[in-house]
């Protein structure tokens, strides 16, 4: 018995969302992007969106997202895709577009960008990856590397006196007007993974109904940046990300 048999029998079976290119993925074992771009694919068909989503893929980890979702994806300069976003939904108000950028990437190089599209409303949706380090450039700080965490550049862990605070900038973008829905999830377990799935598919609709900016901070393992197995990442994540980055809406979506 075939796949489409099963299917049509009425068995619910595992299977590769449709919109996911067939080729391997290059992220490490245990990485959240790949759970993330399965999501994204399974929203985008489910909506009837294919044919008028557009990505924007900045730099970082978060790029390769256009290898593996098969829509239409525009490649921004390091921190700029909320401007990209903003020209693109501006020109063709019908499209569906969301950015997807990691923490170094919207809360770093990009928190003008980040901070201003939200404040003006612009009616796109973001998805922000935090897992609170550099994963592609070798495992440096980032704005979110919470305070005493070891990182490339903080082999000693993070100094509030040396290198600031960590930069908790989702209720910020919570707090701004043009904001209609923010909220903060993670994929690290399979109920978790339900509750980012329906995240992500409020947010999309959210934004293409003209609802303003929506936000969903994905808060994330980098196993080979933190230097543990994918399972220590996760139960890492759970003692330390998740109190400084409480999951739950930040700004429900009224």
């Amino acid at each position: 018995m075939n796949q489409d048999e099963i299917i049509k029998q009425g068995t619910k079976i595992y299977s590769r969302p449709r919109l996911m290119d067939d080729r391997n993925m290059h992220y490490c074992p245990g990485c959240s992007h790949g759970v993330v771009h399965k999501l994204v694919s399974e929203i985008i068909d489910e909506l009837g969106l294919e044919d008028s989503t557009i990505g924007i893929a900045p730099v970082g980890c978060a790029v390769f997202a256009y290898h593996y979702i098969d829509v239409d994806w525009i490649e921004a300069s390091h921190g700029r895709a909320p401007a990209v976003a903003t020209a693109v939904k501006r020109l063709d108000p019908s499209r569906m577009v969301f950015t997807y950028q990691g923490d170094g990437d919207l809360a770093a190089i990009g928190t003008a960008e980040t901070i201003h599209a939200a404040n003006r409303g612009e009616n796109i949706a973001m998805i922000f990856i935090n897992n609170g380090i550099y994963g592609m450039t070798g495992g440096q700080m980032a704005p979110t590397t919470l305070e005493g965490m070891k990182t490339a550049t903080t082999p000693y862990g993070r100094r509030v006196d040396l290198n600031g605070y960590p930069l908790n900038i989702t209720p910020l973008l919570a707090q701004l007007p043009g904001t209609c829905y923010v909220t903060r999830q993670a994929v690290h377990t399979a109920a978790s993974v339900r509750k980012c799935k329906a995240a992500i598919k409020k947010a999309f609709q959210a934004a293409l109904a003209g609802r303003g900016t929506a936000v969903v901070e994905v808060v994330s393992t980098c196993n080979s940046g933190w230097k543990m197995s994918p399972a220590k990442a996760n139960e890492w994540m759970e003692d330390n990300m998740f109190k400084a980055y409480p999951l739950g809406d930040l700004k429900p979506l009224e």
